[in-house]
């Protein structure tokens, strides 16, 4: 259950996570295990890896090929694995999650009465790829994600980092995330949030903060 709005609240800007919500997540278990399982590498060991590597890695502070090299590439060497044979198939993980969210933001773009943003944790490249090849990028205005901003949810610096490039207070400012702890910390630093489980029920909460498109 979603909080009420702030009081005297007028929303400016809405931020969106990605993963989870819009699409699915970017490198998450299950899809590590599809494609490093089909691959021959192994998992149990690429797990012991995976978390070190990627605390840099989706805060931008080394690149996808590091990150893959670190963790399956210099590991698994008599695999002849490459990262140009292994990054498209990271790459092809990446699917819709919800077509409605997708009919929900190019109707609240068409609107035009609020700011649409990202607000995400993915590496620079993933994130690229996906704002790219699910043509998000013509459905934000802007983009808040960890791997260029150096920082990942829940941590306040990151939602500060959003509320600060808005332009606008803090309580003007709506947060959409499946993780009730990213919401929790949103709402610790004055921004509403609503904790994702639905299309239907995002958009039915999107009501109570005066946003309706329908």
């Amino acid at each position: 259950m979603n909080p009420a709005p702030l009081a005297g609240s007028s929303i400016q800007t809405i931020f969106w996570d990605v993963g989870g919500v819009i699409l699915t997540n970017g490198w998450d278990r299950d899809q590590r295990a599809r494609v490093l399982g089909r691959l021959g590498v192994d998992l149990v060991a690429y797990e012991e890896m995976h978390a070190r590597a990627n605390y840099y890695w989706e805060r931008g502070l080394i690149s996808a090929e590091d990150f893959f090299t670190q963790t399956v590439l210099r590991s698994n060497p008599r695999l002849n694995l490459t990262f140009d044979l292994l990054w498209p198939q990271v790459c092809a993980e990446s699917k819709v999650l919800n077509a409605e969210c997708l009919d929900l933001l190019a109707q609240l773009r068409q609107a035009g009465r609020w700011r649409l943003a990202t607000l995400n944790n993915e590496s620079r490249e993933l994130n690229e790829y996906r704002l790219d090849n699910f043509k998000l990028r013509s459905l934000f205005d802007y983009f808040i994600c960890s791997g260029s901003v150096h920082e990942m949810k829940p941590a306040a610096a990151i939602f500060q980092t959003a509320i600060d490039v808005s332009g606008f207070p803090a309580r003007s400012a709506l947060f959409i995330d499946d993780k009730q702890e990213n919401c929790d910390v949103a709402q610790s630093l004055g921004m509403n949030a609503i904790h994702f489980q639905s299309p239907g029920q995002l958009r039915e909460s999107f009501i109570q903060f005066g946003i309706d498109v329908q």
